[in-house]
């Protein structure tokens, strides 16, 4: 049987167009999915989180130096997420592993808006007030938008749901709803001396997607976790917690991580920087965690470190390797190792 060229009949005609409009929609229709990129600068934060829509959100910018190491990441991060701008950069504190990179960083891609805590809380440390100069010097250009963040406030990525739970060391007065709850790790967790640093000032963020919970406090110390997470679970559940401060033993009491059960835990530590010991065996043994992932083997944690299959960057010369989380707004998600090539999928709960 021999059919009529399309638009050789009405009807045909008709069908045709119909045909190819729908094919149309289906060639623009984008993924409903958040996009992860745990972007690898070597022991600093930067993380990159990209809506279906292209609104995105940067959560630190690495380190200075190194030709521009940092930014060039931050960059290819962005081309492969399809964005040529990105929208807001949170800085979580000041120092030079999570601000230095912000000069290199608008000299590769431009930035919209620029989030932190306020004034610098340690200008006696040169390298930290050096990050901070250099930032400043950013603002001061007048290209950029600026936000004080403080606890309650909403991070305006449209799309998103990002509210600030910690900012220049003060935190949420209230618990979010369904939190709240008497919190029973608190007791096993040590009493631990104020800290004095910018990490104590990290802004801290929830990050929501549907049902699913990224928790991200930057640096934030023990100290603070058990002012913010004591008696009660101001937080709750979470699905995905990115390690604080690299995985060092300053941060991740019982109090926090334990209370909080994420699901997966992933750490951005760097091969001698983060990933303490004593850090690796607390998120290992929270209760109901499926996996942690690690940036980088960690030399100090040694056979503790998780398997292979969950770490980016194995032992030997950089390469630069990332994490990248697909979030479903039904609150599944799926973890892609670019070592490896590999994804390990996380079913929703």
């Amino acid at each position: 049987m021999k059919f009529a060229p399309c638009f050789a009949r009405p009807l045909a005609s008709l069908v045709c167009l119909l045909l190819l409009s729908c094919a149309t929609l289906r060639a623009q229709h984008t993924s409903d999915d958040l996009k992860i990129f745990f972007i690898d600068v070597e022991g600093g934060q930067s993380t990159l989180f990209v809506t279906p829509d292209h609104r995105s959100l940067l959560i630190d910018t690495g380190w200075p130096g190194n030709a521009g190491r940092d930014a060039d990441r931050i960059a290819a991060a962005a081309k492969r997420a399809g964005i040529d701008h990105i929208d807001y950069v949170l800085l979580t504190h000041y120092h030079v592993d999570h601000t230095g990179g912000v000069p290199q960083l608008v000299d590769r891609i431009p930035v919209g808006t620029f989030i932190d805590h306020g004034p610098l809380r340690e200008p006696g440390d040169k390298a930290t007030a050096e990050a901070y100069e250099g930032y400043q010097k950013v603002l001061a250009t007048g290209k950029y938008k600026h936000i004080l963040a403080k606890p309650g406030d909403m991070v305006p990525v449209p799309g998103l749901t990002a509210e600030v739970l910690t900012a220049d060391g003060n935190f949420i007065d209230k618990p979010l709803p369904g939190a709240g709850q008497p919190n029973p790790f608190c007791k096993d967790s040590e009493t631990r001396p104020a800290d004095q640093t910018e990490n104590a000032r990290s802004v801290g963020t929830l990050i929501t997607w549907g049902k699913l919970r990224i928790l991200d406090l930057g640096d934030l110390t023990w100290d603070k976790e058990m002012d913010m997470m004591c008696p009660n679970n101001v937080i709750g559940h979470v699905d995905i917690l990115i390690v604080s401060h690299h995985g060092w033993n300053q941060s991740s009491s019982p109090a926090l991580v334990d209370a909080i059960t994420p699901r997966v835990a992933i750490m951005d530590n760097g091969a001698t920087k983060g990933g303490s010991k004593p850090t690796v065996e607390t998120i290992r043994k929270i209760p109901g965690l499926e996996a942690e992932w690690q940036l980088h083997y960690s030399e100090e944690a040694g056979p503790d470190n998780p398997p292979e299959k969950f770490i980016a960057n194995l032992h030997g010369p950089d390469t630069g390797f990332g994490l990248e989380v697909t979030a479903s707004r039904k609150g599944s998600f799926s973890v892609y190792n670019v070592r490896t090539g590999t994804t390990t999928d996380y079913p929703a709960h």
